[in-house]
């Protein structure tokens, strides 16, 4: 179950959204994982600063039941989607992963 919360200081609109949610849904078999167990959270307009100022920026946090592979082209495709869809420069986007043994889901754990 792959997990991944973008926050971030800027508005993003529901069709946003959508669209985030489709490329990410794509991007997430980069790591050897499936959209059907895919959850998505957009925490926008968020007070963060990051070099000292408030222009546009994301921290993505990326959890995953496993081992996180391919973390490299992960970061390079979810920066890509961002800076796109979002106008967030490439330089201002963090990107943190960490992988489970233990994670539950419908009463149980894998």
């Amino acid at each position: 179950m792959p997990f991944i919360k973008t926050s971030t200081n800027i508005s993003i609109d529901s069709s946003k959204k959508e669209i985030l949610k489709d490329r990410l849904g794509r991007a997430i078999s980069i790591m050897g994982k499936p959209e059907s167990y895919l959850m998505l959270e957009f925490d926008d307009n968020r007070e963060m600063y990051f070099s000292g100022n408030n222009a546009p920026l994301a921290f993505v946090d990326v959890k995953v039941l496993g081992n996180a592979n391919n973390t490299n082209e992960m970061t390079g495709e979810i920066t890509n989607i961002l800076s796109q869809e979002l106008n967030i420069p490439a330089n201002r986007i963090y990107i943190a992963y960490k992988d489970y043994s233990d994670w539950g889901y419908n009463g149980s754990n894998f």
